[in-house]
């Protein structure tokens, strides 16, 4: 269940959305979508506060709205105030291992909806997943426990480049792209580790863009 002050916030942040709206000369949520071509029930759920909502879609109604950002998401200054420039926050799904080995299939289609996401700021075009980073085969770049985020449009081979790639069995694994050594896809590890034994032919999922720890 929700903590008091967390269904608090959506409650609030829904009301501003309703008063946005209709700031806006929207009678209601169905000349929305139907204007912006949004999908009703998400919007719906967004108003009457069932569902949350992040700073992807509070960027995408405040525009359309003609509101500030800061106050729709977080209730700071007024409406009308003149939105700063921003950094480009984006809402990233945060999939498993096991998920990131099925993108290899290229008859896979994956709805990432569903999926827990994990805040990005300024990453450049692209198709974006997040993986948290097991064991300590990359460590010189990225300690256990890093978050990676790898764009799936981004699949050009650069020497010392990172990626996610897996194998014929889907087992997916993130490595150094060393094209002069076999495997091509070694470890960056401050310890001994073995490259990974593939098996059969090697997909890359997408190029690891960043990576970065909570403290």
């Amino acid at each position: 269940m929700l903590k008091a002050q967390e269904h608090f916030e959506r409650e609030a942040r829904a009301k501003r959305l309703v008063e946005a709206r209709k700031a806006a000369g929207f009678t209601g949520p169905k000349p929305v979508a139907d204007r912006f071509e949004w999908k009703i029930n998400n919007y719906k759920a967004h108003e009457s506060g069932r569902n949350g909502f992040g700073i992807v879609d509070a960027k995408r109604y405040a525009k359309a709205f003609g509101v500030n950002l800061k106050w729709l998401q977080f209730g700071v200054g007024l409406p009308t105030d003149v939105d700063e420039d921003q950094p480009i926050v984006s809402d990233i799904p945060r999939v498993s291992w096991v998920s990131a080995g099925q993108l290899g299939e290229q008859a896979q289609v994956t709805d990432f909806a569903d999926y827990p996401t994990e805040p990005a700021i300024d990453l450049p075009e692209g198709e974006w997943i997040c993986l948290e980073v097991e064991g300590a085969s990359m460590n010189k770049i990225s300690p256990p426990e890093s978050l990676i985020f790898v764009n799936l449009k981004d699949k050009r081979l650069v020497p010392n480049g990172c990626y996610v790639v897996c194998d014929e069995t889907g087992a997916a694994t993130y490595k150094r792209y060393r094209p002069n050594e076999d495997p091509p896809f070694q470890p960056a590890s401050y310890e001994d580790i073995a490259p990974p034994e593939f098996e059969g032919a090697i997909t890359v999922v997408g190029r690891v863009r960043r990576s970065i720890i909570n403290m």
